[in-house]
């Protein structure tokens, strides 16, 4: 009985032995993704019309960073308040701890190189090595052309100091140690011309990272074979919001719609065609950005259409908003 108590106490120190080690591997050694680039970013009139186009309207960084007024539908942003981050992501939305949005102006962004800041977007590695946390689609940004995340860097550059810095994220346990093991190196692609549409449609897809959004995850991983169908669930405030299907599926995804039906859908939300409307609580509401993507070019918005009627078909019916019950 003491020979198999002996074996019985080794074996337990050594599994403790190998999660200790395994946890500080993971603590300390990871994320891995090698050294910020040594890159210095020309700010030329053609990045910064690009950079601009592609934050506010494509991949939408300055509407995540900005301050967004959710009493009125889709969250509008203050055009004061551009890049100063400050939104707080926590148990509210079911997020097992609390992520504050950076701010992505010069006052937040003063001390990173154009190296770290490309590591960071590309790789989801902060300047001190840290993990980001993928709310950010830095997945998606690894894939985007080296010209037009320099584009993306030249303009954020250029964005009025304002704000101040947050607290680093605080993730309960395992979450903070499994977002050290996500972040990977960058993948880059090329931009197609844009007379190439489906393929151009794709980089923009890819960019704007719809699949994220449009597509269900069970416990924090994309369901396979159900990519851009929709219902993905998010919490909010006055009820529980779905994504909707955006295959071409034609009773429950977007199969049915016209390209100029798909254009103007988001069109109507394009600067000076309308005034953002008062959401009560209970009421609908959407995170999906119609304001910013609404800006997109018409050409832009005719090449993601274009793109997403080649997909696969999914059928899909999705209840996009269902109130709270007290």
């Amino acid at each position: 009985m003491k020979k198999f108590l002996k074996w019985i106490a080794i074996i337990v120190i050594l599994v403790v032995v190998v999660a200790i080690s395994a946890a500080s591997y993971v603590s300390f050694a990871l994320p891995d993704v090698g050294e910020p680039e040594n890159i210095k970013v020309e700010l030329t009139p053609e990045r910064l019309a690009r950079g601009k186009y592609l934050a506010h309207s494509v991949a939408v960084c300055i509407d995540c960073h900005s301050t967004r007024d959710w009493s009125k539908f889709a969250g509008p942003i203050d055009s004061n308040q551009l890049g100063v981050g400050g939104e707080v992501f926590d148990s509210r939305i079911g997020l097992p701890g609390e992520i504050y949005v950076p701010n992505i102006t010069p006052t937040g962004i003063k001390k990173y190189t154009d190296g770290e800041l490309f590591r960071a977007i590309t790789t989801g590695v902060k300047k001190d090595g840290s993990a980001i946390f993928p709310i950010m689609p830095w997945q998606a940004y690894s894939k985007m052309d080296r010209e037009d995340i320099y584009a993306i860097i030249a303009y954020i550059r250029t964005l009025q100091p304002k704000g101040k810095t947050y607290p680093a994220h605080k993730l309960d346990f395992p979450l903070n140690l499994i977002v050290n093991t996500m972040p990977q190196k960058a993948t880059l692609g090329k931009r197609p011309p844009e007379s190439d549409t489906l393929k151009y449609g794709q980089y923009l897809v890819q960019t704007a990272s719809c699949i994220d959004c449009h597509s269900q995850e069970d416990k924090g991983t994309r369901i396979a074979g159900l990519e851009f169908a929709g219902g993905r669930t998010f919490q909010l405030p006055g009820g529980v919001l779905k994504s909707a299907n955006i295959t071409p599926d034609k009773d429950t995804g977007i199969g049915s719609w016209t390209k100029e039906q798909f254009v103007n859908r988001f069109r109507q939300y394009a600067e000076g065609n309308m005034q953002p409307q008062s959401v009560k609580p209970n009421e609908y509401q959407t995170i999906m950005p119609w304001w910013k993507y609404g800006n997109m070019k018409e050409s832009d918005l005719a090449a993601v259409y274009a793109y997403l009627r080649t997909i696969k078909p999914i059928s899909n019916p999705v209840v996009k908003f269902q109130q709270v019950k007290h």
